[in-house]
């Protein structure tokens, strides 16, 4: 009777100290409570608890993440989209992510929702698709602000996805098409534009130099030839014109002279 009694003494002994003896991962912490009181954090490695008086409580100091699942969101603009998100955060103080709230990933998650909501709301849809970084480092800045008191350092936030209704689609992209018939308009009006000047500025210097216009001529007439073209059209230059004209009256100008001499 007395074996058996003293057999249960050493099992009982040997549960204590089995329970006594914790171990934590070098990305763990373990919190340790001492009759309800906080003691503080312990941890990595190998350590003893007092059993039943002190219970621990491990929190992982790894980067966490989760998603921020689609929310539907109305715009500044009164435009109503499809928002979800990813956070990332970890805890940086272990003792307070124990005392100070209750379940820190889930009232982690709920700050970041809220903010999320609240955030997009206040931005116009442009802003939205065109200034992503902008409004991913507000929201970062708000849901750390929140979490702080907590222990709790968000790293980023990123918005992943931002869906429209069918209707905006087809208008967004009806005005991208407009806008890019627009601009190569333009640039084609000014590329026109930019040729004639300098057509006009080529026009001015073959008039200034003697003889420059029937020279062009011929350079566009052997261009012209070069195909085997069964038809040639000659231009005949308006310099020709001028010569010829002014040929023309002094050689009647002589004729009227020498008549006045004969009579």
């Amino acid at each position: 009777m007395a074996y058996e009694w003293v057999i249960g003494v050493l099992f009982f002994v040997i549960l204590l100290l089995a329970s006594s003896i914790k171990v934590v991962k070098e990305y763990e912490r373990g919190v340790i409570f001492r009759l309800g009181r906080l003691v503080g954090a312990r941890g990595p490695g190998l350590f003893l608890i007092i059993p039943i008086f002190e219970s621990m409580v491990k929190i992982d100091l790894r980067v966490s993440v989760f998603d921020i699942p689609p929310q539907e969101v109305i715009t500044k603009d009164n435009v109503t989209t499809r928002v979800n998100a990813v956070v990332y955060y970890r805890v940086l103080d272990p003792e307070k992510a124990v005392t100070e709230v209750q379940q820190y990933q889930y009232a982690t998650s709920q700050i970041a929702l809220t903010t999320i909501r609240s955030v997009i709301g206040q931005a116009e849809l442009d802003e939205l698709l065109s200034e992503r970084e902008k409004l991913n480092r507000e929201l970062q800045q708000i849901i750390d602000e929140a979490t702080d008191p907590w222990g709790i350092k968000v790293s980023a936030v990123e918005i992943k996805d931002v869906e429209l209704p069918k209707e905006m689609q087809r208008a967004m992209a009806a005005q991208a098409e407009a806008e890019r018939n627009r601009r190569a308009r333009v640039i084609e009006a000014d590329a026109e534009f930019l040729a004639a000047k300098k057509i006009a500025e080529a026009a001015n210097v073959l008039q200034k130099e003697e003889g420059g216009m029937f020279i062009r001529m011929l350079q566009t007439l052997q261009e012209a030839t070069e195909e085997k073209a069964t038809t040639v059209i000659f231009p005949f230059p308006v310099e020709m014109f001028t010569a010829l004209g002014y040929g023309a009256k002094k050689q009647s100008k002589r004729s009227d002279e020498s008549t006045e001499t004969t009579d």
